[in-house]
């Protein structure tokens, strides 16, 4: 089953909890947050502030995206803001073991990012360890980028590793014209900006991303 994650770094910030309404009452199951540092990669967004007064607005499953250089010290504070899910990146500088058991003590799910350029291979053995792996399909940092078709490989070898029941999200450039290609490769959850947030009918769009085939 196909799921859309629509990103909140592409909403309009001024607005953002009747953004997310809109989003959830057009039939969104997942909110995305991008957590940026301003040091692992060159943007700055929002905290675990942010994610609290959402919280207090949306029943829709918060999937946190750290992208920091040092995840495992925030942890804590994203969880007890509100967050389902975290992910935090292998090319981190925090201890992957550490952090998977620190996300799966507060009884939530954690799971593993790959940029663009990071292989799989090495870190292969963290699989079956965590819950969901995000594979990015843009270098982080900014939203409006194009997708770069070169990481489906990567979907398709942890689709054929892990099998049918194991979360494979991505995010990056993702849109109706080439969500169908992700599908494909074996992502079920898709993160999607600008192709959700600012289309004229975001129910119609999660809709047709929904039902992408692969």
């Amino acid at each position: 089953m196909i799921k859309v994650a629509p990103s909140l770094l592409a909403a309009d910030m001024s607005e953002l909890g009747n953004q997310v309404k809109i989003i959830e009452d057009a039939g969104a199951k997942y909110l995305h947050l991008d957590i940026m540092d301003g040091h692992f990669v060159p943007n700055l967004t929002f905290g675990p502030a942010t994610v609290q007064s959402l919280r207090k607005k949306s029943n829709l499953v918060f999937d946190v995206h750290l992208m920091l250089t040092d995840p495992v010290k925030y942890i804590e504070p994203f969880v007890k803001a509100g967050a389902d899910i975290i992910t935090f990146h292998v090319e981190s500088n925090s201890n992957i073991d550490k952090c998977i058991e620190k996300i799966h003590s507060f009884g939530i799910k954690a799971g593993i990012v790959f940029n663009p350029d990071t292989g799989t291979e090495p870190y292969e053995a963290y699989l079956s360890k965590v819950d969901m792996v995000l594979i990015m399909s843009v270098y982080p940092g900014f939203g409006g980028q194009k997708f770069i078709e070169d990481v489906l490989p990567k979907v398709a070898r942890i689709r054929e590793i892990m099998g049918n029941n194991f979360d494979i999200e991505i995010d990056g450039g993702i849109n109706l014209k080439n969500v169908g290609e992700a599908v494909k490769a074996g992502a079920n959850i898709i993160v999607a900006g600008s192709a959700v947030f600012g289309a004229k009918d975001p129910a119609q769009a999660i809709a047709e991303m929904t039902g992408a085939q692969s």
